[in-house]
């Protein structure tokens, strides 16, 4: 019997880390570019739903090799060198959205209190939530974990709540509010579902904590299904509820529509406690990014591709090094586009994320294409695979262009590290644990 604390993270903690990094401020922000969709919406979470779905079931066939990490799971199908641009794009995806997390943060905390408000602000407080949840990593894996499970109870009360609105009104015989009248056709429902997909990434996070599941063949792959198809109900019934519960021109102007629902029924109280929600998921989503840059920047350095320093622990296998240099990444971006509106720097980075997320996707549904068991398997990942390809177009030519320069350096950075290891073993021996 595996003792409860032993530093490893079981099936509800896995769960949470899922469902935790998927939920972030994203989709209580999402409405605003939705609502003029109208029909195309609803349509567009139908389409990249099933797409998440097929590449969770991709990644948990993938997951069942074991739990060291997926780096060490796709090398087993492509070799060192494709496992490493996996890793790699990961990593980058992974302190790259950080950033865009931490804003929304901010953001978030605007609708609370005017004092968090203010363009000279944003880049402070993003960098101060930063390093918030690094201390809350650097404690270990399982204080990372209890951590996301008490954000998930939260975060889901606001999305449950217009849920239940929703339902309210129908059970008293209200009327709903109309769609936008926008026709529907490929172009709308293919514009749509890109939107869409943004608000799903993060499921993947389940793959990258390198030792650290019990029965990782087990529990991840139950965690990457189970904690995505949630996800994707709990977004489906939260995206049609607030297009059906406020009208599609207020949506569409709202800083804050899930308040603004709450608020028109409970009142301003009501309001603050959603916005509260809401900075709470944003917080959340960046413990989940942090606990996977830290992770994937140790297995890289066990395996000699990045200096080896960063494969330095502390206590339970905690790789404090790994989680600086990702924090400290994070705050560099930051701190590099400070100069762009709120809403600009948003939009890069996540876009750019997204780009760097999408190489992750590919390469473990390929590899878990030649793990498929039959054609029924093969079927469900051809369908993700599909997904992913059109996810490439919709991130645009801009984003994926910058992904692929981020993945040369990586190249670069790989050789220089392994060259400056010649006459050492390429796998790098972990260094002393530091003390707790």
């Amino acid at each position: 019997m595996v003792d409860r604390h032993d530093g490893m993270m079981g099936i509800w903690m896995t769960s949470a880390l899922v469902v935790g990094t998927i939920i972030g401020a994203g989709i209580f922000m999402l409405p605003v570019s939705l609502a003029p969709l109208g029909r195309n919406a609803l349509i567009g979470w139908v389409v990249s739903g099933i797409g998440v779905l097929c590449i969770a079931y991709a990644l948990a066939q993938l997951s069942k090799l074991g739990g060291d990490g997926i780096q060490a799971n796709v090398e087993r199908e492509f070799g060192p060198t494709t496992a490493f641009l996996v890793a790699f794009a990961f990593w980058v995806s992974n302190w790259t959205a950080q950033a865009s997390v931490a804003i929304g943060t901010v953001s978030a905390l605007v609708f609370i209190s005017p004092a968090f408000g203010g363009q000279a602000m944003i880049v402070p407080l993003s960098i101060a939530s930063i390093v918030l949840i690094t201390a809350v990593n650097a404690m270990g894996v399982r204080a990372s974990g209890r951590f996301g499970v008490v954000t998930v109870l939260i975060k889901l009360l606001p999305l449950l709540a217009v849920i239940w609105l929703f339902l309210a009104r129908g059970a008293g015989g209200g009327s709903y509010e109309m769609l936008a009248p926008l026709p529907v056709n490929f172009a709308n429902i293919a514009g749509a579902s890109a939107l869409t997909f943004f608000a799903f990434t993060g499921f993947e996070a389940a793959t990258a904590p390198v030792g650290k599941v019990r029965d990782p063949g087990r529990t991840i792959p139950r965690a990457l299904i189970g904690g995505t198809a949630f996800v994707v109900l709990l977004y489906l019934a939260a995206g049609a509820s607030i297009q059906l519960l406020l009208p599609a021109d207020l949506v569409a102007s709202s800083p804050a529509p899930f308040a603004d629902a709450l608020a028109a029924q409970w009142g301003r109280g009501a309001a603050s406690l959603a916005a509260l929600g809401i900075a709470v998921a944003a917080i959340g989503c960046l413990n989940g990014l942090m606990l996977g840059t830290g992770e994937l920047g140790y297995a890289m350095a066990l395996r000699g591709d990045l200096p080896k320093v960063m494969a330095v622990t502390r206590g339970t296998n905690t790789p404090i090094v790994a989680q600086l240099v990702g924090s400290g990444l994070t705050i560099l971006l930051l701190l590099a586009n400070s100069s762009r509106s709120t809403a600009s720097l948003f939009t890069f980075i996540i876009l750019l994320s997204t780009a760097a997320v999408i190489v992750v996707y590919l390469v473990g549904s390929l590899a878990a294409w030649k793990l498929a068991p039959g054609r029924g398997a093969r079927a469900i990942i051809a369908v993700g695979i599909l997904f992913i390809a059109f996810a490439a177009y919709g991130t645009g030519l801009e984003a994926d262009l910058w992904c692929l320069v981020l993945l040369a350096i990586g190249v670069v950075l790989r050789a220089v590290v392994r060259a400056l290891s010649v006459g050492r073993s390429s796998t790098v021996t972990v260094p002393a644990a530091l003390p707790e």
